[in-house]
């Protein structure tokens, strides 16, 4: 399963409104039978459409208010072993390989300046690294939302207007 239907974006829309909604309450908010709630959010599950509930928890609240991001440039014989070290590193979240003059951005949380100078040097130290650039986030006028997305497959604009959309 690769995309998602308008019944499925509906079952989206309707627990991103009562995630601890029952099944029952949700096949009749959506006028379908249980069983189809249940398979499809049995289907939509298997196919990995879900992410992980760690990645609902805001980095503030882990401690890391600081983010930045970190565009590479990496020397192409070495690319999947650089990519695969920046996955050992905690406070890298986010790797994209990229056009442009950039071959990776890399979004990493940090408690401060210092220890983003410290995750800075674990990054540039990774064999493969030519260059780097840091940019600091200061703030974050919209967050990352795939709720418009989903209403627009779904046919809607939300039964409860855009309650929970942030961060999803």
């Amino acid at each position: 399963m690769t995309e998602i239907d308008a019944l499925d974006a509906r079952i989206l829309l309707a627990l991103d409104d009562e995630p601890d909604a029952a099944l029952l309450a949700l096949a009749k908010r959506l006028g379908v039978s249980r069983n189809t709630i249940h398979a499809r959010l049995r289907r939509m599950e298997e196919a990995g459409l879900f992410l992980g509930f760690s990645q609902r928890v805001s980095l503030p609240t882990l401690g890391h208010p600081l983010t930045a991001f970190i565009s590479l440039r990496i020397d192409q014989s070495l690319g999947t072993s650089a990519e695969g070290a920046l996955g050992d590193i905690p406070e890298v979240i986010e790797v994209h390989a990229t056009t442009g003059d950039a071959d990776l951005l890399v979004t990493v949380a940090a408690r401060g300046a210092d220890d983003l100078f410290r995750i800075t040097n674990a990054v540039v130290r990774i064999p493969g690294v030519e260059r780097s650039s840091t940019a600091v986030s200061l703030s974050q006028p919209l967050p990352r939302r795939t709720r418009p997305l989903i209403e627009r497959l779904a046919g809607s604009q939300g039964s409860r207007g855009s309650r929970g959309s942030q961060g999803r």
